[in-house]
């Protein structure tokens, strides 16, 4: 605990990039929150979806997503587009693969996230978050337990959505049903790596005593390399499929990657110092009015 301040400079700094990415340039949202087009063609002679993308993006369309549907068929989510668009996709997919395309579908959507549900998705967060808080501290009976680990899983989200800006401005990252799979997933992951690492500072406090700062130190040092053996058996995985899983699910990986580090960090080094720093600063408050008595 002797270096927390440095651990919180480090967060700080992130969570401040991430903050002037969503000042500056915002989030870009994908199909799921401001509609599009869906296309699915079924192609007479086999392409890779690596082949077909820089085809369809020399045309300036930018896909948001690709998806297999059978050996030949392929499901395209796109930008609303209107019907020159339409029939230059088909010619130059017809060029490409040097056969017939046959058209299975095509329909214009509206978004799938309405204002209505994005609210309902905010006050569900916030619920969880409010029985997160009670559960936590009822099972270890203090208040400080409990905020610090929603503290540390409030850090995770501005994290991940922070980076979101700055992938969304550089690499063209976007917000859709995945990245809201993947937010919820991390949060869930972030609030049982904390209190994993919460359960040994009591364990270590009942066991040996000493101050909060002592046992934190202890249980931070059993409990760090169970931790990162944990979450590398994820990072590999996660990596393998950033790298090799093409780009239907490249940025659902990317998401749960960043959220993967980032809750891995925020167990030991925010949610423990939080509740160190804010366990020494009550103590000092009552010693003060202690010796003003």
């Amino acid at each position: 605990m002797r270096y927390r301040l440095i651990y919180f400079l480090i967060s700080a700094v992130v969570i401040g990039a991430g903050i002037f990415g969503l000042a500056k340039w915002g989030l870009a949202f994908g199909v799921d929150f401001k509609g599009g087009s869906i296309a699915e063609y079924k192609f007479e002679n086999a392409v890779s979806e690596e082949g077909v993308l820089p085809e369809i993006e020399k045309l300036g369309v930018q896909i948001t997503s690709v998806q297999k549907t059978s050996e030949k068929s392929y499901l395209f989510r796109l930008p609303p587009i209107d019907p020159k668009q339409k029939e230059d996709i088909g010619k130059t997919l017809e060029d490409f693969s040097g056969g017939k395309v046959e058209e299975l579908r095509f329909e214009n959507v509206g978004p799938s996230i309405g204002p209505e549900l994005i609210k309902k998705t905010l006050y569900a967060i916030a619920i969880a978050a409010s029985g997160i808080l009670l559960w936590v501290s009822l099972q270890f009976k203090s208040f400080k337990f409990g905020t610090s680990a929603v503290l540390a899983m409030l850090h995770d989200s501005l994290v991940l959505i922070g980076s979101w800006a700055l992938l969304g401005h550089f690499a063209g990252a976007e917000i859709d049903f995945l990245f809201v799979t993947a937010m919820l997933t991390i949060l869930s992951f972030s609030v049982h790596d904390t209190i994993v690492v919460y359960d040994r500072v009591r364990e270590t406090r009942r066991r040996v005593g000493g101050s909060t700062r002592d046992t934190a130190n202890m249980a931070i040092s059993q409990t760090m390399v169970r931790s990162l053996n944990n979450s590398f058996t994820i990072i590999f995985m996660l990596i393998a499929l950033i790298l090799l899983g093409g780009s239907t699910i490249k940025w659902f990986a990317v998401a749960l990657f960043i959220g993967t580090v980032s809750g891995t960090y925020s167990s030991p080094f925010v949610a423990v110092p939080i509740l160190v720093t804010w366990d020494e600063i009550e103590k000092k408050v009552k010693e003060k009015r202690l010796l003003k008595k």
